[in-house]
């Protein structure tokens, strides 16, 4: 497999050999159960559908509930495709977090936390006006001028002003595995994760 679907269960801290302290994300990888399998002859191209997660059949549609009964298993919380994978898995196999490995690095793909609508200095790092004497009334945070007034007499797009901010699907790559615990399906990966705890991510070996 190329990866697995996992969630975010929050940050630690460890210590080198030289006792500097390192900020390390804790996640939980898998295990993940094989819900669908695509081929060339029917949908069009080869993929492994991973269902991760467990849902209340009162929350889950029918159509989920047969689709998963297909496979003989629970309505998962999520469920996402991987087109690299072994050819000897089958519908409701598991996968386990094997594929990973001490020392080496994935890359995580997840959405990052929603912050509303925000003002440019937040959103943009602007740094303000600065004064707040010589006549500025309460423009220390304002974003200034937007643009010409009789030419070109509108905004240009894509010019970075106030909006909303986070809730983007956010991929960090080259983090590396310092700790595997296979028995809770744990790892401590070295940085940090987008999204908040609990949220849903995609572990890419």
């Amino acid at each position: 497999m190329s990866g697995l679907i996992g969630k975010k269960v929050g940050m630690t801290s460890l210590y080198d050999a030289e006792g500097n302290m390192l900020g390390c994300t804790v996640l939980e990888a898998g295990p993940n159960v094989v819900t669908h399998v695509k081929t060339i002859e029917k949908d069009g191209y080869n993929a492994i559908q991973l269902g991760y997660g467990e849902r209340g059949e009162k929350n889950a549609t029918s159509a989920a509930i047969g689709h998963f009964k297909k496979a003989g298993t629970t309505p998962k919380s999520k469920t996402f495709e991987f087109k690299e994978f072994e050819e000897d898995l089958k519908l409701g196999d598991t996968v386990d977090m094997g594929i990973f490995e001490e020392g080496g690095y994935i890359t995580v793909t997840s959405t990052s936390k929603g912050k509303g609508f925000q003002g440019v200095v937040k959103r943009h790092g602007f740094a303000g006006v600065g004064e707040s004497t010589r006549g500025q009334h309460d423009r220390s945070r304002a974003p200034g001028s937007l643009g010409g007034s009789s030419y070109p007499a509108r905004v240009f797009k894509g010019l970075r002003m106030a909006g909303r901010m986070g809730g983007d699907q956010v991929t960090i790559e080259n983090l590396r595995v310092v700790k595997i615990d296979k028995e809770k399906n744990l790892m401590v990966v070295l940085g940090s994760v987008p999204g908040p705890k609990g949220s849903v991510v995609i572990l890419w070996k």
